[in-house]
């Protein structure tokens, strides 16, 4: 016999959470107990924090391309301190333009590069190649002046290629291979120098000299150009024989860098007589 009063097993209970009443002993509560409790502001667990997944891929892909570029500037280094020790190796020297210090323009480190004993021939040559450079730059002024005085443009333009030829060529063709000599003892070298700067002073001499065959000689500052010009203009001839010394000055000591004693203290020479 069913009994009207029990209470059916699998019939759904209502139960309120926010009930206040306490549930009576025995009775099986539904709901969870931290589903009552108080989630308040200062709470230990107050709220959750979500990180996106995608930060985390843009954190760890930033640092793997780090990481790359740290590798790939290592491998740089590496790559250009071994063509440094090749090069060092080889003997081929660097070359960084360091004169004039204002603005440099070319590389000249005598003190640094050239062996003691062949330092002072190094630097009297030296001395050459700027009294060359001031003769030069000095005849534009002079033929300038002539020019102004009615010489014509032809001298002035002759003087401006002569000094826009003269200086660079005469450090390419025998300054610098004396500095190389100098360096690296190539013989070479040595002979070119001798065969270029022997020019060198024989232009020094038709310079000094100028004899009327370009225009009369009035593009060079010359001893005879100098007394030609004396009589029509004083101002031009004070140019031009300060113009004639400068060239005399510079012809007597390449004759000096040629005929220095310093020649024997250097390694091909002593290897060589």
């Amino acid at each position: 016999m069913i009994r009207q009063n029990d209470p059916n097993p699998f019939d759904e209970e209502e139960v309120n959470p926010f009930s206040k009443v306490a549930t009576a002993p025995g009775s099986r509560s539904r709901v969870p107990p931290a589903a009552s409790a108080n989630l308040g502001f200062n709470d230990k667990y107050d709220a959750t924090v979500d990180i996106p997944l995608d930060t985390l891929n843009d954190s760890n892909k930033k640092e793997k391309e780090l990481a790359a570029w740290e590798a790939d500037l290592k491998r740089k280094e590496k790559d250009i301190k071994r063509r440094e020790d090749a090069v060092s190796k080889k003997g081929i020297p660097t070359e960084d333009k360091n004169w004039p210090s204002f603005f440099p323009i070319i590389h000249n480190d005598i003190a640094n590069e050239i062996p003691v004993d062949a330092q002072r021939l190094q630097y009297l040559a030296f001395a050459s190649w700027l009294g060359i450079v001031l003769c030069l730059v000095f005849n534009i002024i002079a033929v300038t002046v002539c020019w102004i005085k009615g010489g014509g443009a032809k001298i002035f333009l002759l003087a401006i290629i002569y000094a826009l030829v003269g200086c660079p060529l005469s450090y390419v063709l025998w300054y610098r291979p004396l500095y190389r000599a100098m360096r690296t003892n190539s013989a070479l070298n040595f002979g070119w120098f001798f065969l270029v700067y022997a020019i060198h002073i024989c232009f020094c001499i038709v310079a000094a000299i100028a004899p009327p065959i370009v225009f009369e000689g009035k593009s060079l500052t010359g001893i005879l150009s100098a007394i030609d010009l004396f009589s029509d203009h004083v101002l031009v001839g004070i140019f031009y024989l300060i113009g004639f010394a400068l060239f005399c000055l510079e012809m007597l000591l390449s004759l000096w860098v040629i005929q220095v004693r310093d020649w024997n203290n250097c390694t091909f020479f002593m290897h060589n007589p």
